[in-house]
């Protein structure tokens, strides 16, 4: 099942001057998570999990003043890949995409400005993301966006504990060091593509949301397999495996 969302072209912001001052009521989906996840067990088998991998291309890298030009998702069940239940969707962005961040991702302000803004695309997203547990490749950045956005536009933020796969990998490479292969060797690269080819994992396009998610989640599922040398059961396992886990609030 494929979330590809279409919107008629709009021009509209997801942020209006006057919204800046205005409190949003809690998104339903948004309060019904927050609560999922108060109590939250961690001790299930990986394979009873289900995740999303995401991962957003912006307009630069400031939280504050930068912007999504796109979301790409895939799905993670019983520690597979659904290849069919996707997301993906270009975004309007307030202001016109700078063209150095045209040069990495490819999306032409013309392209940008015929796609749907961030307030259209959230509600879908949501109910994409359900309460699926969130994996991304340095998903701070992603979740910073995120949740600006969902806080401006949904009056809240989301609750889905995430994995950093940037985080995991750096841990597997330090078993590695431990282990004596390649010890303290400090020429290594924690850039997606180049641990993705380390790994000898299919390697897709890069610098689109969609592609960099579905990188993202083979990385996501070798690591699993590779770190403590296959012996990570459960999601509170994975945690003990170096609190890779982070919370996002």
């Amino acid at each position: 099942m494929s979330y590809g969302v279409s919107f008629p072209s709009s021009l509209a912001c997801s942020l209006w001057p006057m919204d800046l001052f205005r409190k949003k009521p809690e998104h339903p989906v948004l309060a019904g998570s927050r609560q999922y996840f108060a109590d939250f067990n961690q001790d299930l088998p990986l394979e009873e999990y289900d995740f999303v991998v995401l991962d957003t291309e912006l307009t630069g890298l400031n939280a504050k003043l930068d912007e999504i030009v796109s979301i790409g998702a895939v799905k993670i069940r019983g520690l597979r890949i659904d290849l069919e239940d996707n997301f993906y969707s270009d975004v309007c962005p307030c202001q016109e995409v700078p063209k150095f961040s045209t040069l990495i991702h490819r999306i032409s302000p013309g392209r940008a400005k015929k796609s749907p803004p961030i307030a259209e695309i959230l509600p879908s997203f949501l109910e994409y993301l359900g309460n699926s547990l969130i994996i991304g490749h340095n998903i701070g950045l992603d979740m910073a966006f995120l949740n600006r956005d969902l806080r401006n536009n949904l009056g809240g933020i989301l609750y889905n504990p995430c994995l950093d796969t940037l985080r995991l990998a750096r841990i597997y490479r330090e078993e590695q060091w431990i282990n004596y292969y390649e010890r303290y060797n400090l020429a290594v690269s924690y850039n997606l593509k180049d641990l993705s080819e380390e790994y000898g994992l299919p390697v897709f396009p890069e610098h689109n949301a969609l592609n960099d998610a579905m990188q993202a989640a083979y990385l996501f599922l070798f690591l699993v397999h590779k770190l403590r040398h296959g012996n990570i059961r459960t999601l509170k396992d994975l945690y003990m495996a170096g609190r890779s886990w982070r919370w996002m609030f």
